[in-house]
């Protein structure tokens, strides 16, 4: 009973209970850097969080990732053992500007992730350094990372991404020394991305890599991303809006308006994105990954085809509008044939994804762009080789 007991006030702890308000700017939702219980996860997982610089010289590196952030995380997926991916997002800018840090927490939601990510502009600094220190302590301290484990089968990661030093006379702050011995200690790794030249910024960033058991890595200031379109892009964000529509929700009211909401959301992304997002947010809603960015936490469709609920257990009240207008021996039949039209729908996408994927190597290779330091090909570079630490492999 004891070593129970010491296991429970043990996860209890990892996990963080307590919750940190912080400012946040008005082009970005209102949330709070929420340490909810962590997942203890069977499958291997995978759990990224992006620092990012926000002020006004970072541009470029920003909308490149709003670009890219499908992309790498369709390349995250093809992962073996398949892990469980996770992210989450800290911007940054310094005292004095509309706000210091704006977080996302870690989830299985990819569509949180990108549209807060949306909602990020490039403005304030400009004095140099910036509040790198309270980005990295909370990131570290105030994300509610999975608890780390004998047999550790997470990979959890920091990209601290900037082109600026820290703030080293803020005496509020926790420097990025004790942060980064945190992190080793809690089984995060953390990389360095410095965008520009700024000299002041580079001994520091190649420090807390080392430091952290991470990699730095020195990109062109604009981010050095290639988004290149195809004709298959408008195709597969039109579906990616198609596999919204299957979506049906079930249980209390408050369930079933959460899903409401996230259907309308989806198919806002799917018209908001651009092009090669688009497709790219297709070709991940269709992997088995996908389905908690698809459907969210609660799902019939997707949760009677996992076993996690019978269709005859649920309240008449627990049923969908869509269910409750039938008769009861039609019922089965509506939910059998969304899951067909998902299907339908899933397929259609991969088959243009092999398309898209031939086309994108011939492009990419007539415009010489196979190789280059930019942001998402630094990010895969040091995910793919960091992640057999948690027996996680790639081809």
């Amino acid at each position: 009973m004891l070593k129970h007991t010491a296991l429970i006030v043990a996860l209890l702890a990892a996990s963080g209970l307590a919750q940190e308000t912080v400012q946040r700017p008005a082009e970005v939702r209102p949330q709070t850097v929420i340490t909810e219980p962590a997942l203890i996860l069977e499958q291997p997982a995978i759990e990224v969080v992006f620092v990012l610089d926000t002020t006004g010289s970072m541009g470029g590196l920003i909308e490149g990732a709003k670009q890219k952030i499908w992309s790498i995380a369709n390349q995250i997926a093809t992962a073996k053992p398949r892990p469980a991916i996770r992210m989450g997002l800290v911007g940054y800018r310094d005292v004095g500007d509309d706000y210091v840090t704006v977080s996302t927490v870690l989830t299985e939601d990819l569509d949180q992730v990108y549209s807060d990510l949306m909602g990020y502009t490039a403005n304030g600094g400009g004095d140099g350094p910036e509040s790198v220190n309270q980005a990295l302590h909370e990131a570290v301290t105030a994300i509610a990372w999975s608890p780390r484990a004998p047999e550790d089968r997470t990979l959890r990661l920091i990209y601290l991404v900037g082109d600026a030093p820290p703030h080293m006379d803020y005496e509020q702050d926790v420097k990025y020394q004790a942060s980064c011995e945190e992190a080793v200690r809690r089984g995060i790794i953390v990389n360095t991305i410095q965008c520009g030249q700024m000299a002041e910024t580079t001994p520091i960033w190649q420090e807390i890599a080392r430091l952290s058991e991470g990699e730095y890595f020195a990109i062109e200031q604009s981010g050095g991303v290639v988004a290149i379109e195809t004709p298959y892009d408008a195709e597969l964000a039109g579906l990616s809006a198609g596999l919204s529509g299957t979506l049906l929700g079930y249980g209390d009211a408050a369930a079933q308006a959460e899903l409401a909401d996230k259907r309308e959301a989806g198919r806002g992304l799917a018209a908001e994105a651009s092009a090669p997002a688009g497709a790219e947010r297709a070709l991940y809603l269709a992997r088995d990954e996908g389905g908690k960015t698809l459907g969210g936490r609660q799902e019939l469709v997707q949760d009677i085809a996992d076993g996690k609920v019978e269709l005859d257990e649920l309240s008449e009240e627990e049923l969908p509008p869509e269910l409750q207008a039938l008769p009861a021996g039609e019922r089965r039949a509506f939910v059998e044939k969304k899951g067909a039209e998902r299907r339908e729908l899933q397929a259609k996408i991969s088959g243009l994804a092999e398309k898209r994927a031939e086309y994108l190597r011939a492009e990419m290779e007539r415009l010489g762009s196979g190789e280059r330091d930019a942001f998402d090909q630094k990010v895969i570079e040091s995910l793919r080789a960091q992640a057999a630490r948690a027996g996680i492999r790639y081809d």
